[in-house]
């Protein structure tokens, strides 16, 4: 979730935006963009492995993976976006939380985007598309109340009455289906009654208990599983961190979905918000992208 409806985030003096590739198979990264002044947040990879589209500027581009060129994409009828977009699962759709609290859809060619939440009285910041392209997973922000706890919410794709998805106490955040659709990965503040100690959780779509997967000292957030269902990334925040904020030291840490507690890669960056935001694993699950913002 981007943190309240501000206007597009900028470079701060002597600040870069660094976007990066990892390996999973060998653990190496390879800076693909640097730009000092253009911020570009939250990396999707399209279908085949050939770019990413990210948002700088409260537009969407996509980096070219082959050349590096970085091109606006020609989308119309959109207010200024944030971080939180996703793509369809055939590749030809995306899905985009705009800073009026709305969800969008448009085609990833370009044209016009079409406004799909209704005014219901939240402000909603998308993350997750189901597999068969038929659901939507947000948080909900009641009133924009950005002091208070956000919601997991599912809707129809086309629109339609939202359900709430109880996931307990305090704020919960990053819900992103599975693979098999059978679950939502999301972060929570739930397990704990100390704030700025949020954990990596499941939870079955249509409800039930959530189902804890981190047990840390630190301030995980945003997970995402890898296309095949399985290896996640997630990020980690220094302890005491509240939210997800911009500029700090962090790591982004991957594990197997069937052992949270080891880590099978680890990198440190400067980073947070804009870093992870959204699912940047690769189609064929080997590398995923992200976003550093280094000072000096």
């Amino acid at each position: 979730m981007a943190e309240g409806p501000a206007g597009p985030r900028v470079l701060v003096p002597g600040q870069r935006c660094e976007v990066w590739v990892g390996s999973i198979t060998d653990g190496s990264r390879e800076l693909v963009f640097a730009s000092g002044e253009l911020l570009l947040e939250a990396p999707n990879w399209t279908p085949g492995n050939a770019a990413l589209v990210l948002n700088g500027s409260g537009a969407l581009w996509t980096l070219d993976l082959g050349t590096g060129s970085l091109d606006r994409l020609p989308i119309t009828g959109l207010p200024d976006l944030n971080n939180d977009h996703v793509l369809g699962p055939t590749g030809t759709r995306i899905y985009v939380s705009a800073n009026d609290g709305h969800i969008y859809e448009a085609g990833l060619a370009g044209g016009p985007a079409t406004r799909i939440t209704a005014e219901d009285g939240f402000f909603h910041f998308l993350h997750g598309v189901s597999p068969d392209g038929k659901q939507l997973a947000y948080v909900g922000i009641e009133a924009g109340n950005f002091s208070a706890p956000g919601r997991i919410m599912t809707m129809p794709v086309d629109g339609g009455p939202p359900a709430s998805v109880d996931t307990g106490r305090g704020h919960s955040d990053g819900p992103e289906y599975s693979p098999d659709g059978r679950w939502l990965y999301f972060n929570t503040e739930a397990f704990t009654s100390r704030p700025g100690h949020a954990q990596i959780a499941r939870v079955r779509p249509g409800g039930g208990t959530p189902e804890r997967l981190t047990d840390s000292g630190t301030v995980d957030w945003f997970p995402h599983l890898s296309p095949d269902g399985a290896l996640a990334s997630y990020l980690e925040f220094p302890p005491g961190t509240v939210g997800h904020p911009a500029d700090l030291p962090v790591k982004i840490v991957t594990v197997s979905v069937q052992d949270w507690s080891t880590p099978l890669h680890s990198w440190s960056l400067f980073g947070g918000q804009g870093t992870l935001n959204v699912n940047s694993w690769s189609p064929d699950s080997t590398r995923f992208a992200c976003v550093a913002y280094p000072v000096g």
